[in-house]
């Protein structure tokens, strides 16, 4: 093979290597989650003291919203915003109402448990006991859907849902329950750090730059061996 055929066959090898390098690493610098562009009507409770209003007036406070829960933003408004909380799915159901705005923590995706779904049995002694019988009915049993909390004085109620009513009950401790996590973003240390959290898009230029001197050095070396070929052939004649 021609010293100029072999030459320009290394190159299109070399171009075609460092294309094929360049084209590996540019998904890495999009570590974004897929669910990120997907809804942004989802707002985060991000502390213990937010809200949930029955009206556009901050004396119809109902309850206390669950920590780190979410509600669905319906229209935003200041200081105001209506949402939803929870859906209708029985024995749950979908409430209307309004939050400060200020109160809340927006986000960019669709979180994967947006609700704190929880029912909660209460049993109720009746007053005095039954002097005959077996007592089967000196207590009552009661299942509620809890939907949040709030003090009046030092009293503990519940905002509960039984049998199509809303109303409160009162509670002795407030209800423990998993918390989300998910609308906490990672410092870029914790990102750079995580496997499979890709590469900036500064490391992935100095990586392409790498390649392009390795291109450029490759092609100094083809040069070098092809002029001491050049020079056998010329003696040739």
């Amino acid at each position: 093979m021609p010293a100029r055929t072999r030459y320009h066959s290394a190159m299109k090898r070399i171009a075609s290597l460092f294309l094929l390098a360049c084209m590996l690493l540019l998904p890495l610098s999009a570590p974004e989650r897929a669910e990120a562009a997907s809804s942004s009507e989802y707002a985060v409770v991000p502390s213990r003291e937010v809200w949930f209003y029955e009206s556009r007036d901050e004396d119809s406070r109902l309850f206390l919203l669950p920590y780190t829960y979410y509600v669905r933003v319906a229209s935003y408004g200041e200081p105001f915003c209506a949402v939803e909380y929870l859906v209708d799915d029985a024995p749950y159901r979908k409430i209307y109402g309004y939050c400060l705005l200020a109160d809340l923590q927006p986000v960019d995706f669709v979180p994967e448990r947006p609700y704190l779904r929880r029912e909660l049995t209460f049993t109720y002694s009746l007053p005095g006991e039954s002097a005959i019988g077996g007592g089967s009915f000196d207590h009552v049993r009661q299942t509620f859907v809890y939907y949040g909390h709030r003090y009046e004085g030092a009293q503990l109620y519940f905002y509960v849902l039984s049998g199509g009513t809303f109303d409160f009950v009162a509670a002795d401790e407030e209800l423990t329950y998993e918390l989300n996590t998910d609308y906490i973003k990672p410092s870029p240390e914790e990102t750079g750090s995580a496997a499979g959290t890709g590469m900036s898009a500064l490391e992935i230029v100095a990586v392409c730059l790498v390649c392009l001197a390795a291109v450029a050095i490759a092609v100094f070396v083809v040069r070098g061996k092809r002029a001491p070929q050049q020079q056998e052939e010329q003696a040739d004649f």
